[in-house]
């Protein structure tokens, strides 16, 4: 990371998320960018998955003069009151002046720096080229190669690599060669990958339907955990824009069973 010297513009680095992340492009679940409005200029980056209380005391503590998030404040359906944790965190944020950013679709969905992509390249999984290395609704679901002997072999890797235990729905020892990931709750993201060809497909959840699908179709579910497979595209991101415009980066890691 370059030496800060001076301060960023908030102008300035929501600017360049914007630009990295394009969220103009995506059907979003809420409003993707600033969330909550901070200091005019900034010194520290504090990344995390979730705008948690937790995570916003721990950016206090740190000196940050932003935080930037996958899972923001704001979602579709909320009743729109300030009260009770929306309105302690939202106390924090604001006696601290510190801005809040968020991008939750565009922040998975990225080439290099999203969920998707760091979590195949900490597995092993190369996308194909092209659209065949995208399925699923907004192209956001990644498809690519790692052969493996079994699925169980593939589910321990998993295990291994994000250091949790994971969920194995299918024939344990099916082999397999072409894996579809979507990270988060994509599990509606299941059937397209079973028309995409995958042999195995890898998210954050498993709802009850999805079971049935593995066992009927043949394809391996591996559910690894919400939290654990995005927990690096924030941190991708954060380090890449604070490289690139001078800025403190700090990547805090809130745990979660989910």
């Amino acid at each position: 990371m370059k030496t800060p010297s001076h301060p960023v513009s908030r102008t300035t680095l929501l600017e360049t998320l914007n630009g990295l992340l394009q969220p103009a492009l995506f059907t979003d679940y809420g409003p993707n960018g600033l969330q909550v409005e901070g200091r005019q200029h900034i010194h520290k980056l504090v990344t995390g998955v979730t705008a948690s209380r937790a995570l916003i005391d721990a950016a206090i503590a740190e000196g940050a003069d932003a935080i930037l998030v996958h899972h923001g404040l704001f979602w579709r359906g909320q009743d729109g009151c300030v009260t009770g944790w929306m309105k302690q965190r939202l106390a924090r944020l604001l006696a601290h002046d510190i801005n809040l950013l968020a991008y939750h679709l565009p922040l998975d969905a990225h080439p290099i720096f999203g969920n998707n992509a760091q979590l195949a390249l900490r597995l092993g999984v190369v996308a194909f080229d092209g659209p065949a290395g995208r399925f699923g609704a907004q192209s956001l679901g990644l498809m690519g190669r790692r052969k493996s002997a079994s699925a169980a072999e593939l589910a321990a890797h998993v295990a291994q690599s994000l250091g949790r235990a994971v969920t194995l729905v299918v024939e344990p020892d099916r082999p397999i060669e072409r894996v579809a990931l979507c990270t988060g709750g994509a599990q509606s993201y299941f059937e397209a990958a079973i028309t995409a060809g995958a042999d195995a497909f890898i998210t954050g959840e498993i709802s009850e339907p999805q079971a049935h699908y593995a066992r009927e179709c043949g394809v391996a579910y591996i559910a690894c955990g919400h939290h654990a497979s995005e927990r690096y595209g924030v941190q991708a991101v954060g380090a890449h824009v604070a490289q690139a415009l001078g800025l403190f980066h700090q990547f805090i890691d809130i745990d979660n069973p989910a």
